[in-house]
């Protein structure tokens, strides 16, 4: 379960974000989440509520946006949604894609603090 240890992970940056600011307390962590980026959101989720126990962060919560899988379709010279994720090819003309634009992100974006 590598979602546990991308838990503690973003935990660990929350904390250390959170004493250069004067040890806010920290009530939600924002997380981009793609469809491709290899991580359940469900064992996520799970993981940051186990590792946040006997941190400032217990009682926090994580707020996951979801982003969907777009692919660059060389044929249709634009950014498509693709077939499926195991189908890498453009949803209209069913070429494959030329790169992934979108859909493998794991980044927080923002952090709400209490007032």
């Amino acid at each position: 379960m590598h979602e546990l240890s991308i838990a503690l992970s973003m935990i660990e940056g929350v904390l250390e974000e959170s004493e250069k600011r004067g040890g806010m307390k920290v009530e939600a962590v924002h997380l981009r989440l793609g469809v491709f980026s290899g991580v359940d959101q469900q064992a996520l989720d799970f993981s940051y509520g186990l590792a946040c126990e006997g941190t400032q962060l217990e009682g926090s919560q994580l707020v996951i946006e979801k982003v969907p899988l777009l692919i660059y379709c060389p044929f249709c010279a634009t950014e498509r949604a693709a077939q499926s994720e195991q189908q890498l090819c453009c949803s209209i003309c069913s070429t494959p894609a030329a790169s992934i634009v979108q859909g493998q992100e794991l980044e927080i974006t923002a952090l709400e603090i209490a007032a």
